[in-house]
């Protein structure tokens, strides 16, 4: 308060901050949750995925923030001049004093309907595991025919055929044509998706889509007679609908997504492309090996037809002959030495034997006295008087009594 002369009396004060950061509470709890709608104006997506725009009318404009894990959500692409519903809070950014809304959710204006089909089906579906992974067909590397299912006077068929003209492959291409809007779409792709499960089963995969549009033109590809069918295909599916920024139920469901029908063509064919570029490359190092293995070997059998051996061959076993010969008188001589050096061992161990042998004792006019055992007898202790011994000489033997010993 100021007094009469202006001198300041007690004065709140505050500094920029703090009624900054005052002014962020009160609108984050005055406005927590809000629908606003407007036109997107000064759009910006920036590298970290964040998207900042101002949504407008013709009196007034209100800063939006976007951030990356809410926007990843987004069915469709935000651009300048679109018109649009978001939801979120009203905050403030104190240190540029704007005001500002951090969105939560957005859709375009007056399709707040589609949008809720749209969740209410990815839901459902989602959890009958029909978007899952694991029950997903794999894509053949090799594609050798093709089953498209779009109209055939559509954007779309002319773009998947000039991709597979440039590829320069050689694929068979089969379409059948189904209108891919309004309510007759409905019932002519699953009806063509059958089709073709019925009579073509040797299609390695089926291209189902169309260029791109608003989302009533693309509404077909959210129903769910369309994505049952795509689901019950036994034949591989791609689904290529709309642009990169357009996602539906279709794409979901489908074994693989393209973001549009020639990214479709080049992803099922790439491969293919891949392995054909390859392959060319093997036949002519193949043709390279081939002509360098028969030039090494031609100029080897050239050797070979001058060589001595086959010009004179009478001369290898002759010389072998003769080799043989030698050998022979070589092996019958050490045989003879072999044997003379062991018969010579063998006398000189019989010498040894005869030597130590108790018989060659007998020969010098020893004997040897067994008891009636038939044990030899070492000590007169070992017989006694009346006792009947045998009496070995060099050479026969003789029985006697024992009549005394000492």
């Amino acid at each position: 308060m100021f007094d009469k002369q202006g001198n300041n009396d007690r004065r709140l004060i505050y500094t920029v901050s703090q009624i900054s950061a005052e002014i962020k509470l009160i609108l984050e709890d005055f406005y927590p949750c809000v629908w606003v709608q407007g036109e997107i104006s000064n759009f910006k997506l920036y590298t970290s995925g964040h998207m900042y725009f101002s949504v407008k009318d013709t009196n007034a404009q209100i800063k939006v923030v976007m951030f990356q894990n809410v926007n990843i959500s987004l069915t469709f692409a935000p651009q300048d001049g679109m018109k649009v519903l978001v939801y979120g809070r009203v905050s403030a950014y104190p240190k540029y004093g704007d005001y500002q809304i951090i969105v939560n959710h957005m859709e375009q204006y007056g399709k707040g309907e589609f949008y809720e089909a749209y969740e209410k089906l990815k839901k459902k579906l989602d959890e009958e595991k029909l978007f899952d992974k694991s029950v997903k067909k794999t894509i053949p590397n090799i594609v050798n025919k093709i089953g498209v299912v779009t109209s055939q006077d559509g954007a779309a068929l002319h773009d998947i055929l000039r991709v597979i003209d440039n590829l320069k492959v050689s694929v068979e291409v089969l379409i059948c044509p189904a209108r891919v809007q309004r309510e007759e779409a409905e019932k002519e792709i699953p009806r063509a998706i059958k089709y073709l499960n019925d009579n073509y089963k040797d299609l390695d995969v089926i291209l189902i889509g169309r260029g791109g549009g608003s989302i009533e033109d693309l509404w077909a590809f959210n129903t769910e007679v369309v994505a049952r069918a795509i689901f019950n295909s036994k034949i591989p599916t791609v689904s290529c609908v709309g642009h990169e920024v357009d996602f539906t139920i279709a794409d979901f469901v489908a074994d693989m997504r393209a973001p549009t029908p020639s990214a479709a063509a080049e992803m099922v064919l790439r491969q293919r492309n891949v392995i054909s570029g390859q392959v060319e490359q093997l036949k002519y190092s193949l043709k390279d090996s081939m002509d360098i293995i028969f030039n090494r070997n031609f100029q080897s059998f050239k050797r070979l037809e001058s060589s001595r051996s086959l010009q004179k061959p009478h001369l290898i076993y002759e010389d072998k002959i003769s080799y043989i010969d030698d050998m022979g008188e070589r092996l019958k001589n050490n045989i003879e030495r072999l044997f003379e050096t062991k018969f010579e061992k063998l006398k000189n161990t019989s010498h040894k034997l005869n030597i130590l042998s108790p018989l060659s004792v007998l020969e010098r006019g020893f004997s040897i006295c067994f008891n009636g055992d038939n044990k030899i007898v070492k000590n007169s202790k070992d017989v006694k008087q009346g006792d009947i011994v045998n009496i070995k000489l060099a050479s026969g033997g003789f029985n006697a009594e024992v009549k005394s010993y000492d």
